[in-house]
Protein backbone atom coordinates (compact mmCIF):
# COMPACT_ATOMS: atom_id res chain seq x y z
CA UNK A 1 0.00 0.00 0.00
CA UNK A 2 2.86 2.27 1.03
CA UNK A 3 4.74 1.25 -2.19
CA UNK A 4 1.59 2.51 -4.41
CA UNK A 5 1.24 5.53 -2.88
CA UNK A 6 4.98 6.23 -2.95
CA UNK A 7 4.55 5.46 -6.60
CA UNK A 8 2.03 7.69 -7.09
CA UNK A 9 3.28 10.61 -5.73
CA UNK A 10 6.58 10.26 -7.68
CA UNK A 11 4.51 10.54 -10.58
CA UNK A 12 2.25 12.93 -9.69
CA UNK A 13 4.10 16.03 -8.62
CA UNK A 14 6.06 16.17 -12.37
CA UNK A 15 2.97 16.24 -13.74
CA UNK A 16 1.66 18.92 -11.18
CA UNK A 17 4.45 21.22 -11.91
CA UNK A 18 4.46 20.68 -16.13
CA UNK A 19 0.78 21.46 -15.83
CA UNK A 20 1.47 24.79 -13.25
CA UNK A 21 4.75 26.12 -15.73
CA UNK A 22 2.00 25.42 -19.25
CA UNK A 23 -0.60 27.50 -16.32
CA UNK A 24 1.81 30.29 -15.47
CA UNK A 25 3.48 30.33 -18.39
CA UNK A 26 -0.24 30.75 -20.16
CA UNK A 27 -1.15 33.78 -17.82
CA UNK A 28 2.21 35.98 -17.11
CA UNK A 29 4.92 34.52 -20.14
CA UNK A 30 7.68 32.33 -19.99
CA UNK A 31 10.35 34.82 -18.86
CA UNK A 32 8.45 35.86 -16.26
CA UNK A 33 7.35 32.32 -15.42
CA UNK A 34 11.35 31.21 -15.01
CA UNK A 35 12.41 34.18 -13.41
CA UNK A 36 9.56 33.20 -10.63
CA UNK A 37 11.28 29.84 -10.21
CA UNK A 38 14.51 31.46 -9.73
CA UNK A 39 13.34 34.03 -7.12
CA UNK A 40 11.30 31.33 -5.65
CA UNK A 41 14.63 29.19 -4.86
CA UNK A 42 16.78 32.39 -3.84
CA UNK A 43 14.17 33.97 -1.39
CA UNK A 44 13.72 29.88 -0.16
CA UNK A 45 17.60 29.27 0.36
CA UNK A 46 17.61 32.97 2.09
CA UNK A 47 14.59 31.93 4.75
CA UNK A 48 16.19 28.20 5.15
CA UNK A 49 19.71 29.61 5.74
CA UNK A 50 18.33 32.26 8.76
CA UNK A 51 15.94 29.17 10.17
CA UNK A 52 18.61 26.70 9.99
CA UNK A 53 21.00 28.82 11.87
CA UNK A 54 18.48 29.96 14.35
CA UNK A 55 17.77 26.05 14.76
CA UNK A 56 21.40 25.04 15.18
CA UNK A 57 21.74 28.02 18.34
CA UNK A 58 17.96 26.66 19.73
CA UNK A 59 19.60 22.75 19.52
CA UNK A 60 22.63 24.22 21.30
CA UNK A 61 20.93 25.91 23.83
CA UNK A 62 18.63 22.74 24.72
CA UNK A 63 21.78 20.42 25.33
CA UNK A 64 23.89 23.12 26.92
CA UNK A 65 20.87 22.59 29.71
CA UNK A 66 21.19 18.98 29.35
CA UNK A 67 17.98 18.04 27.76
CA UNK A 68 17.50 16.03 24.96
CA UNK A 69 16.88 18.57 21.65
CA UNK A 70 14.02 15.88 20.13
CA UNK A 71 11.93 18.07 18.58
CA UNK A 72 14.93 20.51 17.86
CA UNK A 73 16.46 17.85 15.71
CA UNK A 74 12.27 17.19 14.16
CA UNK A 75 12.78 20.68 12.81
CA UNK A 76 15.71 20.80 11.28
CA UNK A 77 14.45 17.53 9.56
CA UNK A 78 11.62 19.32 8.36
CA UNK A 79 13.53 22.16 7.49
CA UNK A 80 16.31 20.44 4.91
CA UNK A 81 13.19 18.62 3.60
CA UNK A 82 11.88 22.14 2.91
CA UNK A 83 15.21 22.91 1.14
CA UNK A 84 15.71 19.97 -1.02
CA UNK A 85 11.57 20.86 -2.04
CA UNK A 86 12.71 24.88 -2.90
CA UNK A 87 16.00 24.03 -4.68
CA UNK A 88 13.53 21.45 -7.31
CA UNK A 89 12.34 23.71 -9.99
CA UNK A 90 8.83 23.87 -9.77
CA UNK A 91 5.97 25.94 -8.30
CA UNK A 92 4.38 23.10 -6.43
CA UNK A 93 7.37 22.02 -4.51
CA UNK A 94 8.27 25.15 -3.64
CA UNK A 95 4.84 25.90 -2.31
CA UNK A 96 5.10 22.83 -0.32
CA UNK A 97 8.64 23.79 0.96
CA UNK A 98 7.54 27.49 1.71
CA UNK A 99 4.74 25.25 3.96
CA UNK A 100 6.78 23.66 5.82
CA UNK A 101 8.82 25.87 7.07
CA UNK A 102 6.04 27.10 8.81
CA UNK A 103 6.11 26.31 12.43
CA UNK A 104 2.35 26.06 12.88
CA UNK A 105 2.12 23.33 9.78
CA UNK A 106 5.29 21.54 11.58
CA UNK A 107 3.55 21.19 14.82
CA UNK A 108 0.46 19.91 13.27
CA UNK A 109 2.83 16.91 11.78
CA UNK A 110 4.24 16.37 14.73
CA UNK A 111 0.90 15.94 16.10
CA UNK A 112 -0.48 13.52 13.54
CA UNK A 113 3.09 11.76 14.00
CA UNK A 114 2.99 11.18 17.56
CA UNK A 115 -1.04 9.88 17.20
CA UNK A 116 0.50 7.18 15.28
CA UNK A 117 3.94 6.53 16.79
CA UNK A 118 4.83 4.87 19.90
CA UNK A 119 8.46 4.87 21.48
CA UNK A 120 9.89 1.94 22.94
CA UNK A 121 12.53 2.03 25.24
CA UNK A 122 14.60 5.00 26.64
CA UNK A 123 18.69 6.12 25.70
CA UNK A 124 20.11 4.97 28.59
CA UNK A 125 18.61 1.14 27.87
CA UNK A 126 19.12 1.19 24.79
CA UNK A 127 21.70 -2.11 24.60
CA UNK A 128 23.29 -1.64 28.00
CA UNK A 129 22.06 -4.63 30.36
CA UNK A 130 22.19 -3.43 33.81
CA UNK A 131 23.10 -6.93 35.13
CA UNK A 132 26.14 -7.23 33.46
CA UNK A 133 29.36 -5.23 34.10
CA UNK A 134 30.00 -3.39 31.13
CA UNK A 135 34.26 -3.64 31.83
CA UNK A 136 35.72 -6.79 31.80
CA UNK A 137 38.95 -7.47 33.70
CA UNK A 138 42.06 -9.65 33.43
CA UNK A 139 44.79 -10.37 35.28
CA UNK A 140 48.01 -10.59 33.91
CA UNK A 141 48.09 -14.29 33.30
CA UNK A 142 44.75 -13.66 31.26
CA UNK A 143 45.80 -11.33 28.78
CA UNK A 144 47.58 -11.97 26.10
CA UNK A 145 49.44 -9.51 23.07
CA UNK A 146 48.76 -10.31 19.76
Amino acid sequence: MAFRAMFLLLLAIPLIEIALFIVIGQAIGVWPTLLGVILGAIIGSMIIRHQGLKLVGDIRNTMGRGALPGLKLADAMLISIAGMLIAVPGYFTDVVGLLLLLPPLRTAIYGFLKRRMRIIGDVAAAGASPSRPRTIELDDDQFRPR
